[in-house]
């Protein structure tokens, strides 16, 4: 690659409308600038237009302004909401967990070999028991107790956390806390949890035991934004099992922790690639 130049990702929502891939490609190919990956979709039934394009553009700062001013005719036009990224710029992740240790396992163990292309300046969890084996990364934890009382007081300390370090994505690794409206608020966007059932089937504690009552024959995991209605956040990624009536709640549970794994990284993974658009209380999900 030309050290002049460096890889950009341009994510765009807006009315759908004729003539949307062919300005933007238009623009790019217009200043010399390569595509090296395009994806869009035309939601029928609400009539919005979702793309993103990946595109070789100028490593200098002054002349990526001026790219983006050029661009703002385009954005005129269409009514755009719009955002260029640098691709090379790695996603700074702040990982919440409890006690269970598989997503965190799986995350670390992605990050390090360089699976996933984040950095992750700290880990949270608000008992003491994984603390080795994440400093043993390199990473430094955070011990943050909560109860009842302490609650507010703990997200307050989260949250600062987030603004201190600059965090731009938070990771609920089967962090066992429900977080108040206020922190959802807070984070809205900005942080996905990984819940150990199919939704919207099972929601709240102990899915895998509710499924096996009700005799399924597939169970899944689901990755979702968080908001304040639990378990009930814009979906990003779901995988299933096949399982039959053999099979115990304690067998769910094991099938299950190797789903969630998948589930979770492949949405933290689709998030700091900027593949993922809000619709409303869904999403667009541009996984390749």
């Amino acid at each position: 690659m030309d050290p002049q130049t460096k890889n950009y990702v341009l994510t765009i929502c807006c009315q759908d409308a004729i003539g949307i891939v062919a300005a933007v490609a238009g623009f790019l190919s217009g200043r010399n600038l390569f595509i090296s990956e395009s994806s869009h979709y035309g939601d029928p039934e609400h009539h919005r237009f979702f793309m993103r394009t990946v595109f070789r553009g100028p490593a200098d700062p002054g002349e990526l302004t001026e790219l983006k001013d050029a661009f703002a005719t385009t954005v005129e036009k269409f009514g755009m909401n719009w955002r260029i990224d640098d691709a090379s710029k790695k996603p700074r992740l702040l990982i919440l967990v409890s006690k269970f240790d598989h997503c965190l396992n799986d995350l670390l163990y992605r990050y390090r070999v360089g699976a996933l292309p984040v950095e992750i300046p700290a880990v949270v969890s608000n008992h003491p028991d994984l603390q080795r084996v994440v400093e043993w990364h390199g990473i430094p934890y955070f011990h943050l107790p909560v109860t009842k009382d302490t609650k507010a007081a703990q997200e307050a300390k989260i949250l600062e956390m987030v603004d201190s370090l600059n965090i731009d994505l938070v990771v609920l690794a089967r962090y066992m806390q429900v977080l108040s409206p206020e922190m959802c608020k807070a984070l809205a966007w900005k942080a996905i949890n990984i819940h150990h059932s199919f939704l919207p089937s099972f929601k709240g504690a102990k899915p895998y035991h509710q499924a096996h009552a009700r005799g399924v024959k597939i169970i899944g995991a689901t990755a979702h934004y968080v908001t304040s209605d639990l378990d009930e956040g814009p979906i990003i990624e779901q995988v299933v099992e096949r399982i039959d009536h053999t099979q115990t709640a304690e067998d769910f549970i094991a099938i299950g922790r190797d789903i969630e794994n998948i589930v979770l990284s492949r949405a933290v993974k689709f998030h700091v690639e900027r593949r993922i658009i809000p619709n409303g209380s869904k999403t667009v999900v541009f996984r390749q």
